[in-house]
């Protein structure tokens, strides 16, 4: 062998074991930093979703000026797809094959994930504590290996609020209006569930998610003569709903999808109705409420929530629900990133991230564990039951098991 053929052995090793040592040989991960992607709407319908990924930037930022993760910091792009899943797909094909992201997180919208869950599975990377709790994560995890959700199961939600109505109110005529997608469908599955033969769902109406109105569906719910009004939707649409029906001088008793209890969507309907739609409203969460100081102020988690907003997103409004939540999946994310090791390759990262154990997310309602398993992707299988009362959300009961 030449000393030239030699010295180009030699340094080819020798590249070739910092690599190795530095997982420079996975794509998004060098010695310094790894590259973590996402999508969501900054443009488009939802925009109110957007914060989820201010909220996380500014927890990875924090993170990163306490040592990032074992010296490497992290990197967090998110790209806009307005909500569109033929958007998302291609925004998550750019972070692949162009940015070359370790993995896809935070991703918002059960459409959007659901569309580019193929993709991420074919070419094997890590889809991780996306924003959906839709059923078919309980079910084609084998399909999907390298898919988890973070929201609380969708169907499982609804048999929640289906227990409870059987419970106290047995004889409740039931209307339900619901989001034309596995997103409101799961939750109409859950509530019949959960209701078993109490009360009695009376009438359905269901919106397509591109429909300016929805006059007709609140008008032929209210011919149903329901007592209690199941809003099963989106925050634009919700406000339509509790605003619509208040127009219409039905006040049935409401109950509020959890992806729609953040205030702003609370005061929007509360004050185009003089609190009448709004009065006594139910819903459930697992964060811990960042908005209602009097009960939280003084919480270790919620103060350090508002310390991270403040030095790394302080233009972020701190009562945005959207916000604690990004910053709960964003710690979830870190736990699994340091699960994964000092060399970690996706097969580690996926590894971690369906054998958590997380009892110590500050962001969590106390006593609620982020905790996955191979065949159990949903990590948030607890729950709280809230009352909105007087402009706050105020919780009630006991912390419950959200299964279907």
């Amino acid at each position: 062998m030449t000393v030239r053929v030699l010295a180009a052995t030699v340094v080819a090793l020798t590249l070739a074991g910092v690599a190795w040592a530095t997982g420079a040989d996975t794509p998004g991960v060098s010695k310094d930093r790894i590259l973590i992607g996402g999508t969501v709407p900054l443009s488009g319908p939802e925009t109110a979703y957007s914060v989820v990924a201010y909220g996380a930037d500014a927890y990875f930022k924090y993170v990163n000026d306490h040592g990032g993760v074992y010296g490497r910091k992290i990197e967090y792009r998110y790209l806009d797809d307005a909500y569109d899943p033929s958007q998302t797909v291609q925004q998550v094909r750019r972070l692949v094959e162009q940015d070359n992201v370790f993995a896809i997180f935070n991703q918002v919208g059960t459409e959007q994930v659901l569309a580019s869950r193929p993709y991420l599975n074919q070419r094997q990377v890590p889809q991780l504590f996306a924003g959906s709790g839709a059923q078919t994560f309980a079910h084609d995890y084998k399909q999907y290996p390298w898919t988890l959700p973070y929201l609380p199961s969708f169907q499982s939600e609804g048999a929640v609020y289906g227990r409870y109505i059987a419970r106290t109110a047995p004889h409740a005529r039931i209307a339900v209006l619901y989001e034309d997608s596995d997103f409101g469908k799961d939750l109409l599955a859950g509530l019949r569930s959960g209701l078993g033969a109490k009360a009695k769902v009376v009438k359905t109406a269901s919106y397509a998610v591109t429909e300016a109105a929805l006059g007709s569906q609140l008008a032929t719910l209210k011919a149903s003569r329901a007592d209690t009004l199941m809003v099963f939707a989106l925050p634009k649409q919700t406000i339509q709903a509790l605003v619509g029906a208040d127009k219409l001088g039905w006040h049935p008793q409401p109950y509020i999808a959890a992806v729609s209890i953040d205030p702003f969507v609370m005061n929007v309907a509360r004050f185009n109705t003089g609190g009448r739609a709004t009065a006594g409203a139910i819903s459930l969460t697992f964060l811990k409420d960042a908005s209602n100081l009097r009960r939280w102020g003084k919480d270790p988690g919620v103060k350090l929530y508002y310390s991270i907003l403040e030095r790394y997103a302080p233009s972020s409004d701190p009562k945005a629900v959207a916000n604690i939540y990004g910053m709960a999946a964003a710690y979830t994310l870190v736990d699994a990133l340091k699960r994964a090791g000092r060399n970690p390759n996706r097969e580690s990262l996926l590894k971690a991230a369906t054998t958590l154990r997380e009892r110590t997310n500050p962001f969590l309602l106390p006593g609620i564990v982020a905790k996955t398993a191979p065949t159990d992707r949903f990590a948030l299988e607890q729950v709280q039951l809230y009352r909105y009362t007087h402009g706050v959300w105020r919780a009630f009961g006991p912390i419950v098991p959200a299964r279907a």
